[in-house]
């Protein structure tokens, strides 16, 4: 009479094997973290350092700096995925703008500016992302359209600050007509628009130099 086949025991404390599909993902996480590593240093040397607050160059006050960092959010919405270029945008410009509120000009900045910054600018990457897949006349125009949203993202809050004297932006509340009024040097921020060209020039660069459209 044969013997029942007894299973072969397994080892104890040996975790499960990963499949390819688990392995490829864990893979894509973790690069996706470089990613948006790297991007985020890129973005904040573009805030802190490319910045006319670096180079003491005086701008009217609500608008605090004039940066180059658009020209690297811009080119890296087009060129990655939505959650790289989402957080990298996002945690560049918290670093860069708390570096100039803290270290590099701290006499005139405001800490209200960290998470405003962060307010106008990461929709931005949604904003061009979403435009990605269409021609350079569309992305460039996304860019356009995200800047647009950029200087509301600053006109409006700034607006509601001085009228309401909220954040030291007022010693005393001065009504909603007058803190639209003082919130008007915000269009500033449009000359962001000047980086467009230069964002295309590194996309076109960059798809050149890795024979392909989109990185992941």
């Amino acid at each position: 009479m044969s013997k029942p086949d007894n299973p072969a025991p397994q080892s104890e404390g040996v975790p499960p094997r990963q499949t390819s599909g688990a392995i490829l993902r864990n893979v894509m996480a973790t690069r996706a973290l470089a990613q948006i590593a790297v991007f985020s240093g890129l973005v904040a040397f573009g805030t802190a350092i490319l910045s006319t607050s670096f180079l003491a160059i005086p701008v009217p006050p609500p608008l605090y700096e004039i940066t180059a960092a658009p020209a690297f959010y811009f080119a890296i919405s087009v060129l990655y995925p939505r959650r790289v270029s989402f957080w990298s945008t996002a945690v560049g410009s918290a670093v860069g703008e708390a570096i100039n509120v803290f270290v590099t000009n701290p006499s005139i900045g405001n800490p209200i500016y960290v998470p405003g910054i962060v307010w106008a600018r990461a929709p931005e990457a949604l904003i061009i992302y979403y435009f990605r897949n269409r021609s350079v006349r569309w992305q460039s125009l996304s860019m356009a359209i995200a800047t647009l949203y950029e200087t509301l993202a600053f006109y409006i809050p700034d607006s509601l600050f001085y009228a309401f004297a909220l954040f030291s932006y007022s010693s005393t509340t001065q009504g909603l007509a007058a803190g639209f009024a003082w919130a008007t040097f915000d269009f500033g921020t449009l000359i962001d628009l000047a980086w467009i060209p230069v964002a295309m020039a590194l996309i076109v660069a960059a798809r050149k130099a890795f024979k392909r459209d989109f990185l992941a």
